[in-house]
């Protein structure tokens, strides 16, 4: 029965993070295209509606995303005063270069160098004071990762964000799940889906090279002290279920990070959860206002 269950965990971890349905739009977003040393990534940035300059989100998809909005978050943060920038990651859709998870977290460190620059602070009327980041699903679990690393990030959201450390530590541990997951990882992987991996991109490649051991940050229990002074909201869902009641994401991953981030006496942490699925279909309107509210609430703060 355990063996069952754990397939059944693995066949809804793998929903989770692959499917990614588009939320239509109601405004036009930009066209942008970031540099990353010569790497050029496909990306649109959401101007906030009004006169003045804005603080701004980078919103990050999930694996492997969409080419247009993330749970139709950007579209909404624009219409409530919000500028957002969202990308393709290297290697994905119409983004050049190879996909990995370090390729990823230097694809998010040249959007932030994008909206720093003088020519796109002016153009999309940036408040370089009031930056924030934040991702859905795999690019939850990214954007803490960069958080983690990066002190002049000051606030991260993450909703439904994956753990990527135990993620691949669920590889590691079982050949049947390796099996699944690899078939998965192929079907993805160019001609066939849209994804063109880097030489130590797939989680195979990642498990022989002992991958958590060299970049322990991508395991969210070891960036709790990196991150207990910044400003987290967490978002979640309670029937975003990994095959069972006893393999929840919320019971599983954001709960015990919440309580591991409390040891480390983060004094501004927010969690805040919904009576949906992994996809969010009933509740993405109210997974905007409370990233709106906190954002708006934590510049009142600054």
């Amino acid at each position: 029965m355990k063996y069952v269950l754990r397939l059944f965990k693995v066949f809804f971890l793998l929903i989770s993070i692959f499917y990614y349905p588009v939320q239509s739009q109601d405004i036009e977003p930009i066209d942008i295209t970031i540099n990353r040393n010569g790497v050029f990534l496909k990306g649109k940035f959401f101007i906030a509606d009004g006169e003045g300059i804005f603080p701004t989100v980078i919103l990050l998809h999930g694996f492997p995303g969409n080419e247009k909005d993330v749970l139709g978050i950007g579209n909404k943060l624009s219409n409530a005063g919000l500028n957002a920038l969202t990308f393709t990651f290297s290697g994905t859709f119409q983004s050049q270069g190879e996909y990995s998870w370090q390729n990823s977290q230097n694809d998010i460190k040249a959007a932030y160098d994008f909206i720093n620059q003088s020519d796109n602070i002016r153009k999309y009327k940036i408040d370089t004071s009031l930056i924030y980041i934040g991702g859905y699903s795999n690019g939850g679990g990214m954007a803490l990762t960069y958080a983690a690393n990066h002190t002049e990030i000051k606030a991260v959201f993450s909703i439904a964000g994956t753990d990527l450390g135990e993620f691949l530590d669920e590889y590691a541990r079982n050949p049947e799940v390796q099996e699944i997951l690899d078939n998965a990882y192929d079907r993805l992987s160019v001609p066939t889906g849209p994804v063109r991996f880097a030489k130590g991109g797939t989680l195979k490649e990642m498990e022989e090279m002992n991958f958590n051991e060299i970049n322990p940050t991508f395991h969210l229990k070891n960036c709790t002290s990196l991150l207990a002074q910044k400003d987290i909201l967490l978002i979640g869902g309670w029937d975003d279920y990994f095959g069972s009641v006893e393999n929840a994401v919320i019971d599983d991953f954001i709960l015990p990070f919440y309580r591991a981030l409390q040891k480390e006496n983060a004094k501004n942490i927010k969690i805040v959860a919904f009576q949906d699925n992994h996809t969010f279909q009933k509740s993405r309107e109210d997974i905007a206002n409370v990233i709106i509210e906190w954002i708006k609430n934590g510049s009142e703060r600054d």
